[in-house]
C-alpha cells in the first residue's frame, strides 16, 4: 500500500496554476475531468502488486534455504487409487500420491555392446588391446584376474576375442573359448576383474569301426572314417606286439569302440579307445581302456594283463626298415663287411624319435660315425641308442624319461648317406635284435581290482563282437 500511494501522488495532478493568469475554477474543472483514469492506473498498479507480492510470497516458502531453485521442478499428479477414484485421506500428498518427475534434460541409460576379434599372426594381447583402443591399466588388471586368466597367453590366430564395453570405451568383460568345451570368461566387478571357466555340457556316446587291411593301417582307418587321433591311439595300444611299419599283411583287421562327443547334438570330436581287437597274421589282440584308483588308464588283455612292455618295438611311427640287424652287412659308405648291430629307420629330416622306455640319459653328443648320439639306461639290464639325428630334444644327460617322450630328430649326421634313424638295443651289454626280442610286460591288473575289471570288461567286449558281425559277412 505504500508503493500505490507513492505513486497516486507521482502522477495526482497538480492543483497549481503554471499560468497565474488563468482562473482557479478553469483549474478545478480540468482537475475533476482528470481523476477518474488516475483511479484506474492505480487500481491497475494495485493488482500488479498484489499478485508480485503473491508470487515472491509463495517462492519462499517452496524453495528451501541454500537451495538453488535452477534444478528440475517436481510435478505431483494425482492418480487414481485402485478403486478408480482420487484418494481423499489427510496422509501428505508425497505417500498417497503417485508422481511423474520430468526435468529439462533426459536420463542417459548407460548400456554395454559387444566387439568380437579375430586373433591375427604376430597378435599378442597388448596389440589387441592398442588396436582396439583400451587401457594398459585395463589389461594389466584382467591379467590379475586370476589363474585362469593365464591362459589368454596362449592365444592363438583364427581364435576369437569377445569384449564387452561401456558408453566410455572402457573394457568391461572378455570371453575366450579355450575349445569346443571350455569358454574362460572375466568380468568387470565392483571389486575389480574376476575370472572363471564355464563348461558346454558334453553328451558321450559309443561308436564302433571296422577295417580290413589291404593298403596300409593309417590309409584303411582313414576310408571308414576314422581321424588321424583315433588311429594313432589304436596303434599305440598295440605298439608292443605289431609292428605297423613291416608287420601288418593284407587280409589283417581292426575293430574298435570308442567315444563320440557332442554339444547339442553335434559331434564335436572323438574320445577314448574303450576296447580294441586287432587280427595281425591270424593272431587275435584284444585290449581294454580300465583307469586306476589313482585315475591313471591303461590298456590290458581280458584276463587283466598289460598290453604294455616295457619296450616299444619302433621308436618312429609308421618308418620304413631300411636296413635290419645282421652281423655280417656290408657298410654302405665304408664298403665293408662290417657288423650292423641295430635296426635302420628311413624317414625326413625332423621326425620325431621316441624313447622306447623309461630310463636315464647317460650319453648325449656326438659318438663318431653315429654322429649326434643319445644313449638311455633302462634299468641294470637294458640300453638303448638311437643315432645319425638332426637335432636333439630337450632331455639332457642325467635327465629321466618316460616311454614314448621324443628325444631327438632325424637327421644324417655322422657317416649316412640318407636321412635315418640306427636303433640299437644291449641285453646285460650285449646287442640283441630289437624286433625279435622278448621284453617284459608292464605290471597287470592288481588283485584287489581284477573283479571290477572283469566286470567292466566283458559288456565292452560284447559290444566289440557285436561290431565285427557286419565285417565278417562281407
Amino acid at each position: 500500500m505504500v508503493f500505490f500511494s507513492f505513486t497516486a501522488r507521482m502522477i495526482k495532478p497538480s492543483l497549481i496554476p503554471r499560468d497565474y493568469k488563468t482562473p482557479m475554477n478553469n483549474a478545478s474543472t480540468k482537475g475533476k475531468k482528470t481523476r477518474v483514469p488516475a483511479m484506474l492506473i492505480g487500481i491497475f498498479v494495485l493488482l500488479i502488486a498484489v499478485f508480485y507480492f503473491k508470487d515472491t510470497t509463495s517462492s519462499v516458502q517452496t524453495t528451501p534455504a541454500g537451495n538453488d531453485d535452477r534444478r528440475p521442478h517436481l510435478i505431483t499428479i494425482p492418480l487414481p487409487d485402485a478403486s478408480g477414484e482420487e484418494s481423499n485421506t489427510s496422509t501428505p500428498n508425497v505417500n498417497i500420491q503417485k508422481s511423474v518427475t520430468t526435468s529439462a534434460r533426459p536420463a542417459f541409460i548407460s548400456k554395454d555392446t559387444q566387439r568380437k576379434y579375430t586373433v591375427k599372426s604376430g597378435d599378442s594381447l597388448a596389440k589387441i588391446f592398442s588396436k582396439l583402443k583400451y587401457s594398459p591399466t585395463a589389461l594389466h588388471n584382467i591379467m590379475q584376474a586370476g589363474a585362469e586368466a593365464e591362459q589368454l597367453k596362449n592365444i592363438k590366430p583364427g581364435q576369437a576375442l569377445r569384449f564387452m564395453q561401456n558408453n566410455n570405451g572402457n573394457c568391461t568383460s572378455i570371453a575366450y573359448d579355450i575349445d569346443r568345451v571350455k569358454t574362460l570368461n572375466i568380468t568387470s566387478t565392483e571389486f575389480g576383474f574376476v575370472s572363471s571357466i564355464s563348461e558346454k555340457p558334453v553328451e558321450i556316446t559309443h561308436s564302433t569301426a571296422s577295417a580290413k587291411i589291404n593298403d596300409s593301417l593309417f590309409y584303411d582307418a582313414k576310408q571308414v572314417g576314422l581321424p588321424d587321433k583315433t588311429i594313432m591311439e589304436l596303434a599305440n595300444i598295440f605298439a608292443w606286439d605289431i609292428d605297423f611299419s613291416q608287420g601288418l599283411r593284407q587280409g589283417d583287421s581292426f575293430t574298435i569302440l570308442y567315444e563320440t562327443r557332442h554339444i547339442d547334438g553335434k559331434q564335436i570330436e572323438n574320445g577314448n579307445i574303450l576296447t580294441a581287437e586287432f587280427i595281425n597274421r591270424n593272431n587275435k589282440y584284444q585290449a581294454v581302456r580300465f583307469v586306476s584308483e589313482d585315475g591313471h588308464a591303461e590298456y590290458f588283455s581280458p584276463d587283466g594283463k598289460s598290453t604294455r612292455k616295457a619296450f616299444l618295438r619302433n621308436p618312429i611311427d609308421f618308418a620304413r626298415i631300411s636296413s635290419r640287424f645282421s652281423l655280417r652287412r656290408k657298410h654302405p659308405v665304408l664298403s665293408r663287411i662290417r657288423a650292423h648291430e641295430g635296426v635302420d629307420y628311413a624317414a625326413a629330416t625332423g621326425t620325431p624319435i621316441k624313447s622306447t622306455g623309461d630310463g636315464k640319459v647317460i650319453f648325449r653328443g656326438l659318438k663318431g660315425g653315429y654322429g649326434r648320439t643319445i644313449i638311455i639306461q633302462h634299468g641294470q639290464k637294458y640300453s638303448t641308442l638311437y643315432a645319425h639325428m638332426s637335432k636333439y630334444g630337450r632331455y639332457k644327460k642325467g635327465k629321466r624319461i618316460k616311454q614314448g617322450q621324443v628325444i631327438g630328430y632325424v637327421g644324417r649326421s655322422g657317416l649316412a648317406t640318407g636321412p635315418h634313424l640306427h636303433y640299437e638295443l644291449r641285453i646285460n651289454g650285449v646287442h640283441k635284435n630289437p624286433l625279435t626280442a622278448k621284453f617284459p610286460a608292464a605290471k597287470p591288473v592288481t588283485k584287489n581290482l581284477l573283479a571290477q575289471f572283469k566286470q567292466q570288461a566283458l559288456p565292452l567286449l560284447a559290444q566289440l563282437e557285436l561290431a565285427k558281425e557286419p565285417t565278417s559277412s562281407q
